[in-house]
């Protein structure tokens, strides 16, 4: 685990941060700013600390990792009476009409850096100028492509001094930004690994591209895809008008991120995963102990398999750094049980968001019964013989007896019979945390997020360029054997080898309308269970429920109400229209 931290900026070059506010509120501007390699480093480390923003406790309910995996068919919203927005997410349904307004904003803040960035960087005289500039260039790929995934049709500004109420844009054109982004940041940055340190590299941003490629050209039936005229001496860019990015093109950048990357799979899936740590894993409770497992990542160790990460640090106060800890682990962990006495074994007290869906483990048994990942990636209740249904008394709604085990609060031993909230103690006894934070449920989650592994680009090189050896090399890590290399094997192999990792719901959404109504409805009636009492999921009573809510908003989000509202000048009519599918018939009321 690294636990250096990412430095936030304490000022932006961007004129208009938050996109929509024109006001500027800080002293340093691109008239003086960046004036040497210490000034691009902190340029870079402003444009990645918006990855923080996203995972704090208030950003988090609305961020695109956990929405996406509420949204899927993979888990349930979930969480307690007071946690209506995370059902909400699982319905396709709006929970105020600015839920998503922190998320949009702190993700054109992080869209502004990296403009600033692109613009004044060459002026700085770095010696790794192209490095840096396909850093934010990527950055601006991985923000742009979060809010085109679940607003769909938003402003795209490049430029520092942009309007900030230009029109939004949808389908080809804003995805041709995206893919351009990764392209330029993918041709610039030099053919190296970076070196664990949170960083991106040129295979990170293939890999990126790749996954927008996907998703892009299926919902939206566009195999080639026109990029925008852009020229770059400084980096040696010159893209023509009327340059196209064909699926050739992408493919040839997923066979480079295979062939040269240096990037490999980790030989056991389990060993992915935080809660087969060396402090953790041999536990009596442990549920995989004695079985051998190693976490690639103990003792700061560095994981081969993960091209992109969000990193975490001890410094997580409450207020602006609170996002120094991953809180989406905590939101996905353990609700209402007495992890303190190692009840739920190796995972920790959360607010219980994102339970598993039921039809996915059958689904998962039923066509791969000898697949390892499920044992992996999935924890079923009888594991813990002290769980209690209904949670002790605090309200749960949707539980269903399963917890996804890939993001989640991992606990260890204290050697007094109790458990610290965080392995990290344990593993590195001599830690200084942030005051009040040493054993803090909701600040002790400071291990790597994984965003995108080397398995997804195998799985793309097998959709892309039909390479029949990239899908065995990913199904023989499992335990399983050679299958034909064909659609429905393709669709099921990402869904068991990417499951909880925030791209089930956009693979859904690109196999067609037909194929996701048919997913999410598989949610509809599983057995659950509400504040202790034995249920069924009836999602049908909200609005028509899942199939309903899809065929309506196909799967975009609204567009927060107070962006519309500042998108009018004086005088003028507004200038941005809501998504299709939303209004306020469409708030959710509760459980």
């Amino acid at each position: 685990m690294k636990l250096a931290a990412v430095a936030a900026l304490a000022f932006s070059l961007a004129s208009c941060e938050s996109f929509l506010d024109t006001t500027n509120y800080w002293g340093k501007d691109s008239s003086n700013f960046p004036a040497n390699e210490t000034d691009a480093q902190q340029m870079l480390a402003g444009i990645y600390n918006i990855l923080n923003f996203g995972a704090d406790g208030t950003s988090a309910l609305t961020n695109h990792y956990v929405w996406s995996m509420a949204a899927s068919d993979d888990a349930l919203g979930g969480g307690g009476q007071n946690d209506p927005s995370m059902q909400a997410f699982d319905l396709l349904l709006n929970f105020g009409s600015d839920r998503y307004n922190l998320l949009y904003t702190d993700r054109y803040k992080g869209i502004a850096r990296a403009n600033a960035a692109i613009e004044a960087m060459p002026n700085c005289g770095v010696a790794e100028l192209n490095q840096y500039m396909g850093e934010a260039f990527f950055m601006r790929a991985w923000y742009y492509y979060e809010l085109a995934s679940m607003f769909g049709n938003i402003p795209c500004p490049v430029e520092s001094k942009a309007d900030p109420t230009q029109p939004q844009i949808s389908g080809e054109p804003l995805w041709a930004q995206i893919l351009e982004d990764c392209k330029i940041a993918a041709d610039i940055m030099p053919a190296k690994q970076s070196i664990g340190d949170g960083h991106v590299d040129k295979y990170a941003a293939e890999a990126l591209m790749g996954r927008a490629y996907l998703f892009a050209s299926g919902f939206y039936g566009i195999s080639d895809f026109t990029l925008p005229a852009y020229e770059n001496e400084s980096i040696g860019v010159s893209i023509a008008e009327g340059t196209k990015l064909t699926k050739a093109d992408v493919g040839a950048y997923i066979t480079d991120c295979v062939n040269n990357s240096g990037y490999t799979l980790v030989p056991d899936f389990h060993n992915l995963w935080s809660y087969t740590n060396r402090c953790s894993i041999e536990d009596p409770l442990n549920p995989w102990a004695g079985k051998g497992y190693k976490w690639v990542e103990d003792d700061g160790a560095r994981n081969p398999e993960a091209m992109f990460v969000v990193k975490f640090n001890t410094q997580p106060d409450w207020g602006t750094t609170v996002g120094y800890a991953n809180e989406m682990a905590v939101f996905l962990g353990v609700r209402g049980q007495n992890s303190v006495g190692g009840d739920t074994m190796p995972f920790g007290q959360g607010w219980g968001m994102c339970p598993v869906n039921p039809s996915l483990v059958e689904d998962w048994k039923t066509l791969e019964p000898n697949d390892q990942r499920l044992d992996a990636s999935i924890i079923s209740i009888e594991k813990w013989p002290n769980y209690v249904i209904g949670t002790n008394g605090d309200s749960f709604i949707q539980e269903t007896g399963y917890y996804q085990t890939k993001v989640m609060p991992v606990v260890a031993a204290k050697g007094d019979g109790t458990y610290w909230c965080s392995f990290t103690n344990a593993m590195y006894p001599g830690i200084t945390w942030c005051s009040g934070a040493e054993d803090d449920m909701q600040r002790n989650c400071v291990n790597d997020m994984i965003m995108i592994r080397f398995a997804e680009v195998l799985l793309m090189d097998a959709e892309i360029n039909g390479n029949q050896a990239s899908f065995d090399r990913v199904r023989a890590r499992a335990g399983l054997p050679s299958k034909p290399l064909n659609e429905e094997n393709l669709r099921n192999e990402r869904r068991w080898e990417l499951a909880f990792e925030g791209v089930r719901f956009n693979d859904m959404r690109r196999y067609g309308e037909a194929y996701a109504v048919a997913a999410l409805e598989k949610q509809q009636g599983v057995k659950i269970w509400t504040n202790g009492v034995q249920d069924t999921n009836n999602a049908s009573k909200y609005n028509g429920g899942y199939g309903a809510r899809y065929k309506a908003t196909k799967g975009f989000v609204p567009l927060p109400a107070s962006q519309i509202a500042l998108s009018a000048g004086a005088g003028e009519e507004y200038r941005y229209s809501q998504n299709e599918g939303w209004g306020p018939e469409y708030e959710f009321a509760g459980w």
